[in-house]
């Protein structure tokens, strides 16, 4: 069985985690984690929990497909994350994950005081952005 990819939407208070299913073709929002010193070592037990070989970050790009002012602070995490998780970490273009995370949730027909609250839409933001990694690296050889 193939080993599982782990979504991360970060936030600077939040950090939005998905999971794929064991054929990595499905992602699902698992959780949010506070943005804190401890946040790196919640990371690394749902990884060891879901037997996790590659994080997918969202990487902050502007609308011209540059770095936005907050790729600086997601870079440093990245790099945080690889050295201490010691599993490959990959980036993924997060332009309008939370508006698209937001959008999915009216269609879905999740009320209104729920799509307000900033974790779920979070949640919801790293499962599209695992997502969009899984369908635009299809075949197994690519991952």
């Amino acid at each position: 069985m193939k080993k599982r990819l782990l979504g991360i939407d970060y936030g600077s208070r939040r950090i939005g985690v998905a999971v794929s299913d064991p054929l990595n073709v499905i992602a699902r929002g698992v959780t949010v984690i506070e943005n804190s010193p401890r946040a790196l070592g919640e990371i690394q037990r749902l990884a060891d929990e879901f037997d996790v070989e590659r994080i997918v970050v969202g990487f902050p790009l502007n609308l011209k497909g540059e770095r936005g002012f907050k790729a600086k602070e997601v870079e440093e995490f990245i790099q945080r994350l690889t050295r201490e998780l010691h599993r490959e970490v990959v980036r993924c273009d997060e332009r309008f994950s939370t508006k698209l995370a937001l959008q999915t949730m009216h269609t879905m027909g999740v009320k209104k005081k729920k799509r307000q609250q900033k974790g779920i839409v979070d949640e919801m933001a790293a499962a599209l952005i695992l997502q969009q990694y899984l369908d635009s690296h299809p075949s197994s050889e690519e991952r």
